[in-house]
């Protein structure tokens, strides 16, 4: 047995102490042999006042009581006192095979001590190896890449090569969407609380999202998930009604919407993130790209949070529909953490870009492609896409039994290490459970050592998305500490 730090030892005896004030049945967190450097940055008041003062007041913050972040270690980060916390949101979905993995830190700091940045205008074998190597993983005729900084500026490009291609100006995308939020993109995304009452999305319609939980239709076999919604429904196993009553609202947006029923392009998430980690019914997405593709317009999959192996049974989200889009858009993940984005296409729709000169200044540098090719290695020889598999299957049938003790937990749902959790008032209803209560218990879980993402137009569902290199012992303990919290503020 592994002797215990004295690190280890006096949070624990610190958790103890925080179970005995607080009455707590919370299981024991982890143990975790890594030891944080001492925090000599400035003071939390400081920071706080720096933030408020020199900080954009648009710059949203967690929690009543924020924290203030100072080291991280694969799925743990440690505050300025030192106190650890397990990440179940890498950073909004970013950091997928864990926060400073060592061999991803060897790579950045060995290409650091080599060449920072040149121009891509000049050849340096980096991006070259990256690019063969990250197209080699992508099915089809998907072998053209182009690598930006972010995920908005991947989905801004793939609008412009879509409408070049396709030579129509209207597309369209799904209500509770998101693709990012500058200017361009804000008619794409289509969330209210993501967009500013000023002129955008000109060519951009939305159809109606396919919700099973929260949509008009849906029921208890639609979903590509281990949990199912408890709406009743009388469809057989293996077909879904709710998904041809979808399609005929996206074909209604074709044949009203477009110009002369033509489609510059179709845009969808494999699984809404900020929307509230919402699943579509099996087929739907698969149906709505033939539709689609009938009207002459490309698609497009969105797989900022959903690719490299986190939904388990595949490496890339479209692969869980059985397509294969026409454009394909990664970031976050892809660089854990470093800016680092992508466009895939085939080179039919590559060429359209060849009319006029495009050029990004550091898509694709020495530095993010040497990280961006060791994330892909990490991914394999961790086997994270598996362990995607294993213990997300485990986190969502824990889920599962904690929704069925909760009334106010009315869905969970999700795959791999892509999960939610809503919260409403009553199962009945599915009334959204009220900000001051979803505060309270989202206040409770990081009090207790866990840090859950939050989301949905409601702001009413706790989004788990860790990185993917955590256990089933980790699990255990985020259920027990989301048990207490609600059971302590309901």
């Amino acid at each position: 047995m592994k002797r215990i730090s004295t690190v280890q030892r006096k949070l624990l005896k610190s958790i103890e102490t925080q179970r005995t004030i607080y009455g707590c049945s919370v299981a024991t967190m982890p143990p975790c042999d890594f030891k944080p450097d001492p925090y000599t940055g400035p003071s939390y008041e400081e920071v706080r006042h720096i933030r408020k003062t020199n900080l954009s007041p648009a710059l949203l913050t967690y929690y009543r009581k924020p924290l203030l972040i100072h080291q991280g270690h694969m799925q743990w980060l440690f505050d300025h006192t030192n106190r650890r916390y397990l990440d179940l949101f890498a950073g909004i979905v970013t950091v997928s095979v864990g926060h400073c993995h060592p061999k991803v830190n060897a790579v950045t700091e060995k290409q650091l001590k080599k060449l920072w940045h040149t121009t891509n205008i000049y050849m340096h074998p980096n991006l070259h190896e990256y690019a063969k190597k990250f197209t080699d993983k992508l099915p089809g005729n998907l072998k053209v890449v182009y690598f930006v900084n972010s995920g908005s500026e991947a989905n801004d490009l793939a609008v412009m090569m879509a409408r070049m291609y396709t030579g129509t100006f209207d597309i369209i995308s799904l209500r509770n969407a998101y693709h990012g939020a500058s200017p361009h993109l804000m008619g794409l995304t289509a969330l209210n609380t993501w967009r500013y009452n000023v002129p955008t999305g000109f060519g951009i319609h939305q159809a109606m999202n396919p919700d099973p939980y929260r949509g008009p239709w849906g029921g208890k076999h639609c979903r590509d998930s281990p949990s199912q919604t408890q709406r009743d429904c009388d469809c057989k196993p293996g077909e879904c009604k709710a998904g041809d009553m979808y399609l005929d609202q996206l074909e209604d947006v074709i044949r009203f919407s477009m110009p002369k029923g033509r489609c510059g392009g179709f845009w969808a998430e494999s699984i809404q993130g900020v929307g509230g980690t919402v699943q579509f019914p099996k087929n739907y997405l698969k149906r709505a790209f033939e539709k689609v593709r009938a009207v002459g317009g490309v698609c497009i999959s969105d797989e900022v949070q959903t690719a490299f192996g986190r939904l388990g049974s595949h490496y890339w989200g479209f692969e869980t529909h059985d397509v294969i889009p026409d454009i394909a858009v990664m970031a976050k993940g892809i660089g854990n953490g470093y800016p680092l984005a992508a466009v895939v296409t085939t080179p039919e729709i590559a060429a359209g870009l060849g009319k006029a000169l495009h050029f990004n200044t550091f898509g694709g540098n020495p530095v993010g492609s040497a990280i961006g090719s060791a994330v892909l290695d990490v991914i394999d020889e961790d086997k994270l896409q598996q362990n995607s598999a294993e213990v997300g299957t485990y986190f969502i049938r824990e889920l599962m039994k904690l929704r069925d003790e909760c009334e106010c937990i009315g869905d969970v749902r999700g795959k791999g290490l892509m999960i939610g959790i809503e919260m409403v008032t009553d199962k009945a209803t599915r009334k959204p459970l009220p900000a001051d209560k979803m505060g309270d218990i989202w206040e409770e879980t990081k009090d207790l050592g866990v840090l859950f993402g939050k989301g949905g137009l409601y702001g009413n569902v706790f989004r788990v998305k860790p990185p993917m290199c955590i256990t089933k012992a980790d699990v255990d303990f985020s259920v027990s500490v989301l048990r207490e919290a609600v059971k302590k503020h309901m």
